[in-house]
């Protein structure tokens, strides 16, 4: 099982994948900075926002749901110990 973070980071790579699109590209249509999203895609960003979700889901034109619709999600472990 994944943890939230590793679950996060491969959902926005296989976007960006089935759009053909670069995560630097998508820094940009999203208005995320392209730090931000190198860090979270790295691996190095340990607390994704909501916020920062949203917007990537706005610059993908997808909703919330479609983000987190995935198998992903339905099998993360519990992160609370």
């Amino acid at each position: 099982m994944a943890d939230a973070k590793t679950a996060v980071r491969a959902r926005i790579l296989e976007l960006c994948a089935q759009r053909k699109i670069s995560v630097n590209r998508l820094a940009t249509i999203s208005g995320v900075t392209q730090s931000t999203l190198n860090n979270i895609v790295g691996g190095r960003n340990h607390s994704v926002t909501v916020s920062t979700i949203k917007k990537l889901c706005d610059g993908l034109d997808i909703s919330l749901r479609e983000f987190f619709n995935v198998p992903a999600f339905d099998e993360l472990e519990q992160e609370i110990r």
